[in-house]
């Protein structure tokens, strides 16, 4: 009988296998993941998301990409959101200089492999970032986004469907699902 042994890999571990990956890594308390490629529809909805954003958010608010690392320090996960915006001025980790720390709103286009991870453990974790007020899940299945808001001391959850309009307050954005999703073939 044979067990399997967790490889608890440092900080620093990560940033130097990050160096010479050809793939995006994220990491999560000494473990150390692959991110693997998205498919042309969650390529598309985060441009789309992106998009939205740019022409919906004030100059205060800064929109960035897939290649972005957000560091989450209470919970030690570095991940690479699909969308991350920062309002104000960007922090970056005292252990990661090409790390956020102080993300405002982070979207996730969820896929096959992702999603539970994405609706559990990872939403888990970046709503334990103090910054962070607003948190989108992008349906790669049909047209639907979820929406997480903080409000005080506690997170509503909402869900917005074809038809209805997505309403977030803070960052101030309201967008419509059709327009989301319009022209957007999505995965079967």
């Amino acid at each position: 009988m044979s067990t399997a042994r967790r490889v608890h890999h440092s900080y620093a571990d990560y940033l130097s296998a990050l160096e010479m990956s050809d793939v995006k890594l994220e990491y999560c308390e000494g473990e150390i993941y692959a991110i693997a490629g998205g498919t042309p529809a969650h390529a598309e909805l985060a441009a789309a998301l992106t998009a939205l954003l740019s022409n919906a958010l004030g100059k205060d608010c800064r929109i960035f990409s897939s290649d972005l690392k957000v560091r989450i320090e209470p919970t030690d996960l570095s991940a690479f959101p699909d969308v991350t915006v920062v309002c104000g001025e960007r922090q970056l980790s005292p252990i990661d200089k090409n790390a956020v720390t102080n993300p405002t709103l982070l979207v996730e286009v969820t896929s096959h492999s992702t999603e539970d991870y994405d609706r559990g453990e990872k939403l888990s974790h970046y709503k334990q970032c103090a910054s962070v007020t607003t948190i989108l899940l992008a349906s790669h299945r049909r047209p639907q986004v979820t929406l997480f808001e903080r409000i005080g001391s506690t997170w509503e959850q909402r869900e917005y469907r074809s038809g209805e309009t997505v309403t977030v307050r803070h960052p101030a954005l309201t967008f419509s699902v059709d327009r989301l999703y319009a022209g957007i073939q999505l995965d079967a």
